[in-house]
């Protein structure tokens, strides 16, 4: 009997019964047999044919808190590289290997005496009245006095800098919570911090994972049982973020709008949007004239404080509106539209408190391509501090400041009709696609006097999660609830061989965890997600869009950064490192190679028909270690397992290793055949690796079949 090719096609499909997978397409030529795959893990496919992915190693050797779920990358005016990392509890940006906490200050307050230590215990509990935080909280605090003995000021005291992290609470109830000071108290420690002890305390820490809220109060209003409600889940903690020039324009979903300056340093704290309105000054006259230092246009709404006194006619917290703006200069209306007088001279320095109409609200930042207007998705509209999720705001153009709508600017809104809440939106090519739960729009620039216009592309269809969306080749791509689709021009289900196998064993529970990103070195979308008996995510399924071929494995990522601007992909995982992928052939994210395990094994195929056993006496492996590297000889094991029927389990296994030839010089070098002994009906061909240094490729391996009778 000549021998046979196991020409497998390319791709892992698991819509079918392992069997069945054989018989789709499958074909005995007599010189092949043509088959199918249906397992794999870290392997992908490379003009047909399976090969080992490439392995990770450590982007920073620093750890940073919590997990991550925004990653993005960008360049500065004088060529250097920054990266933005958002987590559910910090928000930094690495510069040179470094990370730095940039996370906001939410509120400074200014706390009498507020220390006592226990002796024998770090714990340091804390007096502050009504101070509004819960558990993990992080506080930092500045011009304590010590406790005496080895709980000096230097313990309890930091500068508002990167380069500290705060201090996590645990709260007690209203009015107390305590903090872990790093230092065992003596029995010298017996201050209490003193009169003037500045508490800064950082933007609220986020859930890391989607937690069940139940009970009356919980979910939509009227759903539920009358007095109790139903179970829902809590949003986890997700960022976005986008450069505004060399600037960054980042915020937590829920939460308000940040902006962190480029010109500043790294130790710089992203500071709220709508408290960059700027120092200004007002002349004493009937109307007041203010000049201003940030450009701004008639009906922006403004508040004002100062370092020392306002003047009369200017009280604090009180919202006015800037009117015949003439470049740096503007009169001062009250919102009834009355001229504001002023009188008395004003001390210190003034300033512009509040930009009013900065969204305080919004689910996704997004600045985009065409003439830099800021989007926020899921505001809140203009005059509320109630949030809707389906509104749609945008700045005026080339000015993240201004948001009041006005015949001298291009800020507006857009309130979308189908679906309950904006999921998630896409810059591509030449429009902005939002997601909603239900439904697909187009964002377009029209001009004036509309300026951005929306059209419904897609109804009836669902996204995974706010990450799940991808954009490649100029498609964007996502995971919806129960399939996978395409937006090229038209919305469509992507075909999917791994379908069933997905979203039978995924949770649904954590879906918000879902996220997507392109390795276009590849061709490739990766989506991660969390299996069913999951809250972490642990598995990855891959469509290679260029050979539209599906396959899986299993990897905990939480969010991932495709080359660009960095030479290779960055991944963020669990373990608080940020690492490059397919950088070498090992897993490196804690400085020491380890193997990495890969293998992919093919469906049950018949030998012949099937109606006969077959004696397989030998194997002609066909393997390239072309990129391998190591100390190690590259290899990997070949296994055949062999089966009566296609129910009655494997019944006979043989395996044998194929190591790259040492005294070879070429690149592609592998064992000339392999004896086996191994007899059955079915076959199941697998491939497999676990040592460092390995790399590979399989090609068209051979067997060597001899008829054995009916049974």
């Amino acid at each position: 009997m000549p021998l046979k090719k196991l020409l497998l096609r390319p791709g892992v499909n698991r819509e079918n019964t392992r069997y069945a997978a054989e018989t789709l397409g499958s074909v005995d030529t007599g010189t092949a047999v043509v088959a199918g795959w249906y397992e794999s893990d870290k392997v992908r496919f490379r003009s047909g044919m399976p090969e080992k992915i490439g392995g990770w190693t450590q982007y920073s050797a620093q750890q940073f808190l919590g997990v991550c779920r925004s990653l993005w990358a960008w360049v500065d005016l004088e060529g250097t590289i920054f990266l933005g990392l958002g987590t559910n509890l910090k928000f930094y940006i690495n510069r040179g290997g470094f990370y730095y906490d940039i996370t906001p200050i939410t509120s400074i307050v200014t706390l009498s005496n507020p220390f006592t230590a226990t002796l024998g215990s770090s714990i340091i509990a804390v007096n502050s009245v009504g101070h509004g935080h819960a558990n993990g909280d992080y506080v930092i605090y500045s011009g304590a006095l010590g406790l005496g003995g080895n709980i000096d000021a230097n313990v309890l005291n930091q500068t508002l800098t990167a380069n500290f992290i705060g201090f996590p609470i645990t709260v007690i109830d209203v009015d107390n919570y305590t903090f872990d000071c790093g230092v065992i108290a003596g029995v010298g420690n017996t201050g209490n911090g003193g009169t003037n002890v500045l508490a800064q305390y950082e933007l609220p820490v986020g859930p890391a994972i989607q937690l069940p809220s139940t009970g009356w109060g919980a979910g939509p209003w009227g759903e539920g049982n009358w007095g109790f409600g139903i179970t829902t889940l809590v949003n986890l903690r997700v960022w976005s973020q986008d450069n505004f020039g060399e600037d960054l324009i980042f915020g937590p979903n829920g939460g308000g709008v940040y902006y962190w300056d480029a010109t500043t340093t790294v130790n710089t704290r992203g500071k709220a949007l709508n408290s960059l309105g700027g120092d200004v000054s007002v002349n004493l006259a009937s109307p007041a004239v203010v000049t201003l230092t940030k450009t701004l246009t008639n009906g922006t709404q403004v508040q004002f404080t100062s370092t020392g006194t306002l003047p009369t006619g200017i009280l604090a917290n009180t919202t006015y509106q800037l009117n015949n703006v003439n470049g740096l200069t503007a009169e001062l209306l009250d919102l009834n539209g009355n001229v504001v007088n002023t009188t008395s001279t004003y001390t210190g320095q003034m300033s512009i408190s509040l930009l009013v109409s900065v969204p305080l609200f919004q689910n996704q930042i997004l600045v985009s391509d065409a003439s830099r207007f800021v989007f926020c998705f899921g505001a809140n509209d203009y005059g509320s501090s109630i949030q809707n999720p389906m509104l749609i705001r945008w700045s005026d153009q080339e000015n993240p400041y201004i948001w009041d709508p006005d015949a001298t600017n291009q800020a507006g809104s857009i309130l979308l009709s189908h679906g309950s809440r904006i999921i998630t939106a896409l810059q591509t090519r030449q429009e902005i696609v939002v997601f909603t739960d239900v439904s697909l729009y187009s964002l377009q620039f029209l001009g004036a006097p509309a300026y951005w216009g929306s059209q419904l592309l897609g109804d009836n269809i669902s996204v995974m999660g706010p990450n799940a969306v991808a954009l490649a080749s100029g498609v964007v791509y996502w995971m919806g609830r129960d399939k996978f689709y395409s937006y090229d021009g038209r919305v469509q289900t992507l075909n999917c061989d791994l379908r069933r196998f997905v979203f039978q064993n995924i949770n649904q529970n954590q879906n918000q965890q879902v996220f997507g990103s392109t390795n276009e070195g590849f061709n490739e979308v990766w989506w991660f997600y969390c299996s069913a008996d999951s809250d972490e995510i642990n598995r990855y399924v891959v469509y290679n869009y260029v050979e539209k071929v599906w396959y899986y494995g299993n990897m905990g990522r939480t969010a991932w950064l495709d080359s660009g601007i960095y030479s290779y992909p960055i991944a963020a995982t669990y373990n608080g490192i940020t690492v490059y992928h397919e950088n070498g052939n090992d897993d490196v994210e804690f400085g020491t190679a380890q193997p990495i395990d890969a293998y992919i094994a093919s469906a049950e195929f018949d030998i012949d028909d099937g109606d006969h056993f077959g004696f397989i006496w030998r194997m002609l492996p066909d393997v390239t270690f072309s990129g391998s590297t190591g100390i190690e000889t590259p290899e990997v094991i070949l296994t055949l397992q062999a089966l009566q029927n296609s129910g009655s389990g494997v019944t006979e296994t043989a395996a044998d290793t194929v190591i790259s030839g040492n005294s070879y010089v070429v690149t592609e070098t592998f064992t000339g055949q392999i004896n086996t002994r191994i007899r059955g009906r079915q076959l199941i061909f697998k491939v497999a690796s676990d040592k460092l240094g390995t790399a590979w490729q399989c090609g068209a391996t051979r067997i060597d079949i001899r008829a054995d009778g009916r049974r």
